[in-house]
């Protein structure tokens, strides 16, 4: 960038440039992309935990005018805005979430950090949170919690395979009711599996309707000292 007199008076690309001593004057600014770490920052979550956390912006810039005029060093104010920014966003989330939806938060990072630095001629193309401090406390809390929503997702399971394997009983009970010759079927194919095993008790099942009409029969007669 060329100043005359103190003024702006335009951007010069790389190669030869030539100066009037005394009237212009010459500013360089590096068009890379330029790594910056973010120093490790004393984060409260939503949940009233203390966490230390770090992270890596990567940026460049894309108006040098901007860059030079509208603020005095570009770099620190880039820096100082990420930390601000880090704090602002990540005090927003539960320690869980900063470990599982880090790239979520990586993503509102740099859309926050690109707005922001857009009046400075600075592009945030990227950010990355690089660790996550958490006390030993609290990594056995989370442990817990995660166990805790294992052991329900298998109950869940558990609970819908029985209510589908019921739903197929009662199904096939029904078809087996209509046909009394398929029952019988069935109870051959219970005596050929239990004569298969090595077992010295064989239980024989008996129809419900048939112990029923027994205990009809039964109720029905007369008992001793009644009239017949």
């Amino acid at each position: 960038m060329v100043f005359q007199l103190g003024r702006f008076w335009k951007v010069k690309g790389p190669g030869l440039i030539i100066l009037i001593p005394g009237i212009q004057q010459m500013v360089r600014v590096d068009l890379r992309t330029v790594v910056m770490d973010v120093p490790e920052q004393d984060v409260i979550t939503r949940d009233n935990v203390s966490v230390k956390v770090n992270a890596v912006v990567y940026a460049r810039v894309v108006d040098p005018q901007l860059a030079i005029i509208q603020v005095e060093n570009y770099m620190k104010a880039t820096s100082e805005l990420a930390q601000t920014t880090l704090r602002a966003i990540l005090g927003k989330h539960e320690p869980d979430q900063l470990l599982a939806e880090r790239e979520k938060i990586n993503q509102a990072l740099q859309q926050v950090l690109d707005v922001q630095t857009d009046a400075w001629g600075i592009k945030v193309a990227n950010v990355e949170i690089k660790h996550v401090d958490l006390n030993e406390s609290m990594i056995r809390a989370i442990a817990k919690q995660a166990e805790a929503e294992r052991e329900q997702r298998a109950k869940i399971i558990h609970a819908e395979g029985e209510l589908q394997a019921s739903a197929k009983l009662l199904e096939a009970a029904q078809k087996l009711a209509q046909a009394p010759q398929a029952m019988q079927l069935r109870y051959l194919q219970t005596f050929t599996a239990i004569a298969g095993e090595k077992s010295s008790t064989i239980i024989f099942p008996m129809p419900i309707d048939l112990i029923t009409s027994v205990l009809d029969r039964l109720s029905d007669r007369p008992k001793p000292g009644e009239p017949g």
